[in-house]
């Protein structure tokens, strides 16, 4: 009975079209927040922010800005890794070549370059769709990662292709420890999901879906696909952008172009499919399920107490998280976030479920 929406009426449009309708939504939001600011940095130990939330909180912007795209424009794309390393590239030429630069400022002109690319290869989009879009966006995944292989001066002329930063700091507070990254990018993942969130309720996020659903008849209803297709590559390669250069220079600290490589754009794939496709809360559970599950898989022999080599943990996990993927794509084609609803659903009518 406790989470029951009587009593909550709507007298006014603010609070009829606000993001959380549900005022136990809106607890549980601000909570969950809450904690996730103050306890967490207190109690939870190093390894877990190595393994897991730096990873999670990085990868969950990620696969917003890929979900954007893919699940409310419909738009699919094979090349998030590209436009991450872009992101990150960018970022390092910025933050290195300009002296004083703020690295809030050089990740953010690092999500605008991933804008600019993204919509140079988003203009196929508005000629070709389905498999043919995807190839070409895998083209630009395998163009990008030669530039930044084969380019010196992407790299500041670094004869390995691998670059690093150190020093990072904002409004002179250093961001070093893995506490102070794991803030930093929650920080970044607050913004960007509220910014996420916003944009799909409003005109564009109805222009996004009204394109998936049926381009022609939306055209025909006046909305332009032109402007549709390209805003939907804009926006997601802006937060993939950002999202890589967090990768970089939060995350990984030195990298070189085969941390973004193909197989970073079919694990958000990944994220979005199994999360939930058209649904911001679908690419956290997605970017959890993705960053946990092999860490699970790699330690539950050893608790169980069952000798098994590396080499066969490891074969064991690809062929379970495999399974496991097709499991959960039959029994819940719309994704972890689909799973969610219906519970929600249920509470609000439980006890009476008629």
């Amino acid at each position: 009975m406790l989470y029951r929406e009587n009593g909550q009426f709507k007298t006014s449009y603010a609070s009829d079209q606000q993001i959380f309708p549900i005022a136990q939504d809106r607890l549980g939001i601000v909570l969950l927040v809450a904690l996730a600011a103050t306890v967490v940095p207190m109690l939870a130990p190093e390894y877990l922010f190595r393994a897991i939330l730096i990873p999670f909180l990085i990868l969950s912007m990620a696969a917003l800005g890929l979900n954007i795209l893919v699940g409310y424009c419909g738009q699919i794309s094979l090349g998030t890794g590209g436009f991450m390393a872009v992101g990150a590239y960018a970022a390092y030429n910025f933050f290195v070549r300009i002296d004083g630069m703020p690295v809030i400022a050089a990740l953010l002109l690092g999500g605008l370059c991933a804008t600019v690319v993204g919509v140079l290869f988003g203009i196929p989009s508005l000629r070709i769709k389905g498999l043919y879009l995807a190839v070409a966006t895998l083209a630009a995944q395998f163009f990008i990662d030669w530039s930044f292989l084969r380019i010196k001066w992407f790299t500041n002329d670094s004869s390995s292709g691998s670059v690093s930063v150190s020093g990072l700091q904002v409004l002179g507070l250093p961001i070093e420890t893995p506490t102070q990254k794991y803030l930093f990018c929650l920080a970044f993942l607050c913004v960007f999901g509220l910014m996420a969130k916003n944009l799909v309720r409003g005109n564009a996020g109805r222009e996004w879906m009204a394109m998936r659903d049926m381009d022609v008849a939306a055209s025909v209803i006046g909305i332009r696909p032109v402007w549709a297709k390209l805003s939907a590559f804009a926006v997601s390669s802006f937060i993939v952008g950002v999202a890589g250069g967090l990768w970089g220079f939060v995350h990984l600290g030195s990298w070189e172009p085969a941390a973004f490589s193909i197989d970073r754009s079919f694990q958000l794939l990944f994220m979005i499919i199994i999360g939930g496709l058209g649904s911001i809360m679908g690419s956290f559970f997605g970017a959890a399920f993705i960053v946990v599950l092999p860490i699970l898989l790699n330690q539950i022999p050893a608790w169980l107490g069952v000798p098994i080599s590396t080499a066969t943990a490891s074969h064991l996990e690809y062929m379970i998280f495999g399974a496991l993927i097709v499991f959960f794509l039959i029994v819940e084609p719309h994704g972890l976030a689909r799973l969610w609803s219906i519970g929600k659903e249920k509470l609000r009518l439980w006890p009476f479920p008629h």
